[in-house]
C-alpha cells in the first residue's frame, strides 16, 4: 500500500515540474513576443485606409456610387496649429484621464469584458485616445480577444515611446470625421471652411463630436439632431472637468454654427448612399464601414435615378416659385421584390441654406388623404364593399356634442369635419368617396372600421409610425398620424402585389474585403391582404371615371393606355402635398413641402405635387411592358341594398318589367327588375359596424355615433322632398 502511495506521489511531482516548465516557457515565449511585438507604422495611414475603403455601387454592380475613402483627404499639423480647446474638447469626450492613464482604462477594459462575456460578444472597448490610435492603426475587424490583448499591450509600448501630446497629435490627424475626411485640419476646412487653427469653441466641440459615429453624426446626413446632443455633451463635459468657463459655455451653445456647402463630386445619389451607409453602420458598426473593404451592392436603378433627380429638380424649382414649396422628394421601388429602384430626398442634395442634405423621404410627415385606402382596405375586408353607401352630409362626431355641433358638457371639443371643396354629395359609394378623396365619409368609414384594425392594418402594410393608437381619433383617416414616404411607398406596393407585403430593402449583396459574403437579399414576403380586397382598392384608384368629378376626365393621375392606381393627399395647414401612384410592377411616390414645416399656397396636391409623379412615371413606364390589375370578384346577389349601393331603403324585391307583378320563380332574369322600398337611413340603421352582412340591428340607438349621423340624413331628406 505504501509503494502505490510512493508511486503516485513521484507521478504528481513530475507532472507539477513538466507543468512549471511549461508555463515558464510559455510566458518566457509570451514576454518576448511582447518585446519584439513592433510599434505600428504610422507612416502609412492613407495606404492602409484606401486599401481597406467600403465601397457602394448600384443594382449591376458596375456603377460605382460613393468609394468611403476616395481621395482621401488629410493634412498633417502639429499639436501646435491645434486649437487647445479642440484638444481639450477632444479628451473631455473621449478620454477624460488621458494625462494620467499609461495608456489604457483597467476598469473600462473589465467593464466592457463583464459586457462582453455576458453578450457573447467582443462589442465593447473601452478605449482610450491610445487605444484608439493604436486600432487605427492596425486597421483589423477581428473581434477576437488575442487582437484586444495585441491592442492593449500596442497601447502600453506606444505610450513609453511617444509624448502624451504626440499620441493625441496622431489622434487629431488620423481620426476619420466622415467619408474620405481625416485628420482636424480637413475636418475644419470641409465643414466650416478654414483651417483648424481659426475654428471657434462651439465647431471644436462639433468636430470633436464625429468621430465616434462620423457616417451616422455627419452633419450631412439625417441625424442632425443627434449630433446637436453630442456636440452640447461635450461643452458641459468641458465645463464640469474645468476646461471652459461657463461663459464661454453659453457663448458656445448659443453659437449658431454654419456648416458649408459639401462638395458635389465623388457620390451619386448620396440620399440613398446615406441611407444605406445608415443601415450598414447600424448592423455592423463605423469600423466595419471604414476599414473592412466592403463591397455593397445596392438594389438602386442608375438610370431611374439620374431622370428622378432631374425631374425632382426640374420640378422642385417651379414649386418654390409658383406654391412656395421648396422641398420635394421621391421614392421608386419594385413592388414584386420591395427593392428601392430610386430615391431622391431633397431638390438638391448640395443646397446647405435649404437643408438639402436632409432625406424627406425617410422623414415623418402627415399624409393626408393619402392615408385613406388602408382605412378602406381594413373596411372592405372586415365585410363591406366598394358599393357600400354613407352619407356625404356635414356631421358632427363628437358624442358629447349635439348633431347641430354645440356642446352637451362644457369642456366638449366637437368634431364636424369638411371637403376639400365645402360641397356635400349626399349618398355616395365607398368607391366614389375614395377616388374623389371626400373626408366625411371617410371619417364615417374609419368609424364602421375601427381606429384599432385600421391601424392595425397599416402595420401590417409595413407602417411602423404609428405606434400608439390612444393617440389618434377619428382624424387618423385624414392623415392625422406622422408617416416616412419609403414606407408609405412601400405599402402603397401591398395592393399592386394582390395583398402580399414585400418589406423594403436597399441592398442586393454585401461582400467583405475577403470576398466573403456578409448579406444577401432574400424574398422575406407574406400576405397581409387578401386577394379581392386588394384588387378592390386598385379598381378603385384606377377608376378615371370615378374620380373625374373631382379632378377632371383628364388630369395627371391619369396615364395613358396604362392600368395605374393613385392616390393624392394635401395636409389641412397645407404643409405637405402627397401623390402615390402604381401599377402591378412600379410604385412610386412624391412629396412636396418646406423643411421648417412651414405652409405652402393654398394648393390642392394635384396641383402642386402631382405633375412631378406624372412626369417621373410616364418617363419611366414608356420603354417597359404594360400590365394590367386582376379585376375583383363581383358583388354577391344577396347582400343588404345599402353594401350595394341601394340607399333608398333595406328591403328590395323583384317585379316582372313586362306585366309588373312580384316576379315568380319562373320570371326569366332578363325580366326582372329590383324595386327599393322607400326608406331612408344611415348606414348605422342597417348595419351592425362590427359585424356588416350580419343582421340588421334590432336598436340602432344602441350604436353612440347613430343619432349624429342620422340627423343630417332625416334633413337631407326634407329638403329633397323625398317622401
Amino acid at each position: 500500500m505504501k509503494a502505490k502511495k510512493s508511486i503516485l506521489w513521484k507521478i504528481i511531482i513530475r507532472l507539477i515540474f513538466v507543468m512549471a516548465i511549461l508555463f515558464f516557457l510559455s510566458s518566457g515565449i509570451l514576454v518576448l513576443w511582447i518585446i519584439n511585438l513592433p510599434i505600428p507604422d504610422f507612416n502609412s495611414f492613407e495606404e492602409r485606409v484606401v486599401a481597406q475603403s467600403t465601397k457602394i455601387y448600384d443594382r449591376t454592380g458596375k456603377i460605382l456610387l460613393y468609394d468611403v475613402h476616395e481621395n482621401i483627404k488629410r493634412t498633417l499639423i502639429p499639436i501646435e496649429e491645434i486649437p487647445a480647446y479642440m484638444q481639450k474638447a477632444t479628451i473631455a469626450i473621449e478620454d477624460t484621464n488621458f494625462y494620467k492613464h499609461a495608456g489604457i482604462r483597467p476598469t473600462a477594459i473589465l467593464r466592457a469584458f463583464i459586457i462582453n462575456v455576458m453578450t457573447g460578444t467582443v462589442e465593447q472597448g473601452g478605449s482610450t485616445l491610445t487605444q484608439q490610435v493604436v486600432k487605427n492603426t492596425l486597421l483589423t475587424q477581428d473581434k477576437k480577444i488575442s487582437r484586444k490583448i495585441k491592442e492593449v499591450i500596442l497601447s502600453f509600448k506606444v505610450e513609453q515611446a511617444l509624448s502624451k501630446d504626440q499620441i493625441l497629435e496622431l489622434y487629431l490627424n488620423e481620426s476619420p470625421y466622415g467619408g474620405n475626411i481625416y485628420g482636424i485640419e480637413e475636418a475644419a476646412k470641409t465643414y466650416f471652411g478654414k483651417s483648424a487653427i481659426d475654428i471657434s469653441l462651439a465647431e471644436a466641440a462639433y468636430l470633436a463630436a464625429l468621430p465616434q459615429a462620423p457616417t451616422y453624426l455627419s452633419p450631412y446626413g439625417n441625424h442632425k439632431n443627434q449630433l446637436e446632443n453630442r456636440k452640447n455633451l461635450t461643452l458641459s463635459k468641458m465645463l464640469n472637468l474645468g476646461f471652459i468657463s461657463q461663459e464661454d459655455f453659453d457663448e458656445a451653445k448659443a453659437e449658431e454654427v454654419i456648416f458649408i456647402k459639401p462638395e458635389e463630386k465623388n457620390i451619386k445619389a448620396p440620399h440613398f448612399v446615406f441611407f444605406i451607409l445608415d443601415y450598414l453602420e447600424n448592423k455592423y458598426g463605423e469600423d466595419l464601414i471604414r476599414n473592412g473593404g466592403l463591397r455593397v451592392t445596392t438594389t438602386l436603378d442608375w438610370s431611374a435615378q439620374q431622370k428622378a433627380e432631374e425631374i425632382v429638380k426640374t420640378y422642385g424649382q417651379k414649386n418654390a416659385i409658383n406654391f412656395n414649396a421648396n422641398n420635394a422628394g421621391l421614392v421608386a421601388m419594385d413592388p414584386k421584390t420591395g427593392h428601392i429602384l430610386a430615391m431622391v430626398g431633397s431638390v438638391d442634395y448640395f443646397d446647405v441654406e435649404n437643408s438639402g442634405n436632409f432625406n424627406v423621404t425617410t422623414a415623418k410627415r402627415q399624409p393626408g388623404s393619402a392615408f385613406k385606402p388602408f382605412v378602406y382596405a381594413a373596411a372592405l375586408e372586415k365585410g363591406y364593399t366598394p358599393e357600400t353607401v354613407v352619407f356625404d352630409l356635414p356631421t358632427e362626431f363628437n358624442v358629447n356634442c349635439s348633431p347641430n355641433g354645440i356642446p352637451v358638457t362644457g369642456d366638449a371639443d366637437c368634431y364636424s369635419p369638411v371637403n376639400y371643396d365645402n360641397v356635400f354629395l349626399g349618398p355616395v359609394t365607398f368607391r366614389q368617396a375614395l377616388a374623389q378623396s371626400r373626408n366625411i365619409p371617410a371619417v364615417k368609414i374609419l368609424y364602421l372600421t375601427g381606429i384599432e384594425n385600421a391601424i392595425k392594418t397599416a402595420r401590417s402594410f409595413g407602417i411602423t409610425t404609428l405606434t400608439d393608437a390612444s393617440r389618434y381619433g377619428l382624424t387618423l383617416v385624414l392623415g392625422g398620424g406622422e408617416v416616412t414616404l419609403l414606407e408609405m411607398v412601400n405599402a402603397y406596393g401591398v395592393f399592386a402585389t394582390e395583398g402580399i407585403r414585400h418589406p423594403y430593402v436597399g441592398i442586393l449583396k454585401i461582400e467583405d474585403g475577403q470576398k466573403q459574403t456578409l448579406e444577401e437579399f432574400k424574398d422575406s414576403s407574406n400576405r397581409v391582404l387578401s386577394i379581392n380586397v386588394a384588387r378592390e382598392i386598385s379598381s378603385i384608384l384606377s377608376d378615371n371615371i370615378a374620380r373625374t368629378p373631382a379632378f377632371g376626365p383628364n388630369s395627371l393621375l391619369k396615364i395613358s393606355n396604362r392600368d395605374v392606381a393613385v392616390k393624392t393627399g394635401t395636409t389641412n395647414d397645407y404643409r405637405d402635398a402627397w401623390t402615390i401612384g402604381y401599377t402591378p410592377d412600379l410604385v412610386v411616390g412624391a412629396w412636396a413641402g418646406n423643411n421648417d414645416n412651414s405652409s405652402m399656397e393654398k394648393k390642392v396636391a394635384g396641383l402642386i405635387i402631382t405633375p412631378l409623379w406624372n412626369a417621373f412615371i410616364t418617363e419611366y413606364l414608356k420603354d417597359k411592358p404594360i400590365s394590367f390589375f386582376g379585376r375583383p370578384d363581383p358583388l354577391s346577389a344577396d347582400l343588404k341594398p345599402i353594401l350595394k349601393g341601394q340607399w333608398q331603403g333595406g328591403q328590395s324585391y323583384y317585379i316582372n318589367s313586362v306585366t309588373g307583378e312580384i316576379a315568380s320563380e319562373d320570371t326569366p332574369e332578363e325580366l326582372k327588375e329590383l324595386k327599393i322600398i322607400s326608406q331612408i337611413h344611415s348606414i348605422l340603421y342597417w348595419v351592425n359596424k362590427n359585424n356588416p352582412r350580419g343582421p340588421i340591428p334590432q336598436n340602432p340607438n344602441l350604436d353612440e355615433q347613430f343619432i349624429l349621423w342620422e340627423t343630417p340624413v332625416r334633413n337631407w331628406i326634407d329638403r329633397q322632398n323625398i317622401i
